[in-house]
């Protein structure tokens, strides 16, 4: 139903916008490669943000199990207490 724009559609966008932009519309255009640009080093800022903190969180797992291999608990003591 709504999808991308055809052939006819975009030469009709690009009358509208030289009708309203005139002689600004490499201004315009400029502005909005520099905004698209912004936003993908932001999305890539935040993708690598991410991605380290998932190996981060890899590392912290797997650390925990290491350390606690060899701890011993006072469990049968304390049911042996418990019974008399």
């Amino acid at each position: 139903m709504f999808g991308m724009p055809g052939g006819m559609e975009w030469i009709i966008i690009l009358i509208v916008a030289l009708l309203i932009f005139g002689k600004r519309l490499p201004e315009v255009m400029k502005s909005m490669g520099r905004g698209i640009v912004e936003f993908k080093k932001g999305v890539k800022g935040v993708e690598d943000e991410v991605e380290s903190s998932v190996e981060k969180k890899q590392d912290e797992i797997e650390t925990p199990k290491k350390k606690h291999e060899n701890i011993e608990t006072d469990d049968k003591e304390h049911i042996k207490e418990m019974k008399g």
